[in-house]
């Protein structure tokens, strides 16, 4: 059995035999706008703390038009919803694919001059992990503080002499939740909870997160926005989308690293400067949402309530797609009511179980007017929505119940027409290299098909 099938197997495995205890729930966020009392104007957080509530309406009457969504009720929606306060004066740039967010990532790297802190599901012995290895052994050697908090199913099957290597260097490392409760540091053995989230901090100052992990699939390009057409899948790499932020939203991915850090490990983090003074470094006003399970489902809330209140477009790129029932219904109610609907999927996949539990809701979902389109050749992996070209997030979380529910997951929501439009370009470009599921072609599917989607309907909570 291959790495990645080991990883999505093992703890549904260990489910079926009975250690995982009772279903846990999502939160009821139906019409949760209705039920919120945001405040008149959502908090903005700029390099010396809290804006005065004149200075942030001023702030976020700039960066979005009145024809769609209100955001800045939205954004206070979202806060009340969320407990989490917007970030000013960020810069925010959008990487495509694998060999352009490895090689910035690389770059901040090899740019480090006080720690690199990393935290990431995969990290793989190939190519491409020893590249970052090396990179990471080399600048711990020149006296920055490297830590790195890796998920313990994520990298099941690579072998410990990898992470050795690293440690003899002098870097920190820590496993999430390790399979082998002899690991365990605490009491609890939670193997149904993964750390999903793939961060990287360089010097406090600079942020990485997405969908991409440390793993030679991420090697080739899918070839998106390339005028080259494939017949052959085998030429192609993943398609997925990482985000860069600059600025003072980055102590808050700091902050969400250093607490994760703290809760799986007894010793404190190496000394260095994980909080210098922010600087701004654009005008994008963000926010940084971290989700734990058991937690109070921060990146749950703020998908649905931004689904809820969308006047004009929800367009959704999904790599995983097994929405519970709630997500289902908004998005039917918002097609609905004459939303555009537009959702990316994978044509084809890396787990098969997925796929086609992933079909459960595609008759509804098509019969009310959402349009559903699946990407070809690419593998998709990308983690990524756009409503009314204004709500724009990126991150690590699936549009399933294991990453709302069972994972560690980090998203950033970017607020402003500016950064949707180069999401829409985005989503665009998707739609160009998708075929769109109809629902008479729905409805015509082969029977073979639907008896694998039965199978896997009966998994849609553990997946």
């Amino acid at each position: 059995m291959n790495l990645a099938r080991m990883r999505c197997w093992l703890p549904l495995c260990l489910m079926c035999w009975g250690l995982l205890g009772a279903c846990a729930s999502l939160p009821n966020v139906t019409a949760m706008s209705d039920k919120l009392e945001p405040a008149a104007v959502p908090s903005v957080q700029g390099v010396n703390g809290s804006l005065s509530p004149e200075r942030g309406k001023a702030l976020l009457a700039k960066r979005w038009p009145k024809a769609t969504l209100d955001l800045q009720a939205q954004a206070a929606l979202e806060e009340a919803a969320t407990g989490v306060p917007l970030i000013a004066g960020n810069k925010c740039t959008l990487l495509f694919d694998g060999p352009q967010t490895m090689t910035e990532m690389l770059k901040a790297i090899n740019a480090a001059r006080n720690h690199i802190n990393l935290e990431t599901y995969i990290f793989d012995q190939d190519e491409l992990g020893l590249k970052f290895a090396d990179a990471l052994i080399d600048k711990q050697r020149q006296g920055v503080t490297v830590n790195i908090l890796y998920d313990s199913v994520g990298t099941i099957g690579v072998p410990a002499a990898f992470f050795d290597r690293m440690r003899k260097a002098g870097i920190h490392l820590v496993e999430f939740n390790p399979v082998n409760p002899a690991k365990l540091s605490g009491d609890s053995w939670k193997l149904n909870n993964r750390d999903h989230r793939k961060v990287l901090i360089v010097d406090g100052k600079v942020a990485f997160t997405g969908g991409i992990n440390i793993s030679a699939t991420y090697a080739r390009s899918s070839l998106f926005r390339s005028s080259a057409r494939p017949t052959d899948k085998s030429q192609v790499g993943w398609r997925d989308t990482h985000i860069k932020v600059e600025g003072p939203a980055v102590q808050a991915f700091q902050w969400l690293f250093v607490r994760h850090w703290v809760a799986q490990d007894k010793d404190d983090l190496a000394d260095a400067d994980y909080f210098p003074k922010p600087v701004v470094a654009g005008d994008k006003v963000v926010r940084v949402l971290g989700s734990d399970p058991g937690g109070k489902f921060e990146i749950y809330k703020a998908y649905n309530l931004a689904i809820q209140e969308a006047r004009k477009s929800i367009h959704i790129t999904s790599a995983y797609f097994v929405p519970d029932r709630q997500t289902v219904e908004a998005l039917m109610a918002a097609a609905r009511r004459g939303v555009d609907v537009k959702i990316v999927l994978p044509g084809v996949s890396d787990s098969g179980l997925v796929f086609y539990a992933g079909h459960a809701f595609y008759d509804d979902l098509l019969e009310s007017g959402v349009q559903i389109y699946q990407l070809k050749l690419a593998v998709l992996h990308a983690k990524t929505a756009v409503i009314d070209g204004n709500w724009s997030t990126v991150g690590s979380t699936n549009i399933d119940t294991r990453s709302f529910l069972h994972n560690s997951e980090l998203n950033v929501v970017v607020m402003g027409d500016v950064f949707g439009t180069e999401m829409e370009k985005a989503f665009q470009e998707d739609l160009r290299d998708s075929v769109q599921v109809t629902l008479e072609s729905w409805r015509h599917r082969p029977w073979s098909d639907r008896l694998r989607e039965f199978a896997a309907r009966f998994m849609n909570y553990w997946l």
